[in-house]
């Protein structure tokens, strides 16, 4: 793997390894994550590519103009090719599309964006880094994207995300600070999300959560987001690097991503330890369970929608 020599800080002390990245996609989700990634101090080396190499010069020149003024790391230009060279991949094209639906909106994008999915894992078959994808419905297409390349270490970020909506619904509820809720959001990023309210806790005490409200705003906070600036950039790109500083080693802790269990991809609790993933499971009551298996069913058969299609275009 291309990865960058022991950064030193200014006493010539050794701080963390310097990572190589590379950003799939140049849209609003992938300029926000570069940019993020771009003042990482283990981010060191910033490869970008997009549909168009118009939009992939664009953000790297920006990203250029940046570094004279914050530091960071040095962006480059990339091929298709080029990526396999990351130890790090952040997955996030988008299909052009029109989204028409007002429920399961995250769904909408299958058909239109496994296309391009599949392109990329034909692309990057045996990739030994870590991947983390963005691209909705985002639990649908890690599994996709996985299968098809046999990489071993893909992630979906959509559940941390909807976790982070969880914690600030609950605690504007109860007008006490974010960093006292404890609560997870896990299945599907969509609109079968199960929120785990029989363990969540603020202040380390059983909350009172209630469902009607933390779900409308689950649901509301995104459409708030496109209606004023047109697409939710900064909280998937935050989790982005959040991940990839638990995934990379930088840093130990607890997250809340789309692996694969038992052969369908969605949203677990992870403790990660040293780069290593482990499942820590969150103890759900009977309406918690249901909710479960139910997204675990519809994430199966969405994921079977497009295998059927894919081998059709094959024959």
């Amino acid at each position: 793997m291309a990865s960058c020599p022991g950064l030193r800080d200014p006493g010539g002390h050794s701080m963390t390894r310097g990572y190589t990245v590379g950003v799939i996609g140049a849209g609003a989700v992938g300029q926000t994550t570069a940019a993020l990634l771009a003042v990482e101090p283990w981010c060191t080396r910033l490869l970008v590519t997009s549909r168009t190499s118009e939009a992939a010069r664009g953000l790297v020149t920006d990203l250029e103009d940046a570094r004279q003024l914050t530091g960071g790391a040095r962006t480059f230009t990339a091929t298709r090719a080029d990526m396999g060279d990351a130890d790090a991949l952040v997955v996030c094209p988008r299909a052009t599309f029109t989204n028409t639906r007002t429920a399961d909106v995250r769904m909408a994008g299958l058909a239109a964006n496994a296309p391009t999915i599949a392109e990329w894992a034909e692309v990057l078959t045996g990739y030994p880094g870590v991947v983390v994808m963005v691209t909705n419905p985002v639990d649908v297409l890690a599994r996709y994207f996985a299968e098809l390349s046999r990489t071993r270490q893909v992630y979906g970020i959509g559940s941390a995300t909807d976790t982070v909506r969880y914690r600030l619904a609950l605690a504007h509820h109860h007008r006490v600070p974010v960093d006292t809720v404890e609560g997870y959001v896990i299945g599907e990023h969509g609109d079968s999300a199960v929120i785990c309210a029989s363990s969540t806790t603020i202040n380390g005490r059983p909350a009172t959560v209630p469902l009607d409200l933390v779900t409308a705003e689950l649901r509301d906070r995104p459409r708030r987001i496109n209606t004023g600036i047109g697409r939710v950039r900064n909280g998937p790109a935050a989790a982005v690097v959040s991940a990839l500083r638990k995934l990379l080693a930088v840093e130990d802790g607890t997250d809340v991503l789309s692996v694969n269990r038992g052969g369908v991809w969605l949203g677990i609790r992870l403790q990660i330890t040293a780069g290593q993933p482990a499942v820590t499971p969150l103890t759900l009551n009977e309406r918690e369970t249901t909710q479960f298996i139910a997204a675990r069913t519809k994430l199966g058969a969405a994921y079977r929608t497009i295998n059927r299609e894919g081998a059709s275009a094959c024959r």
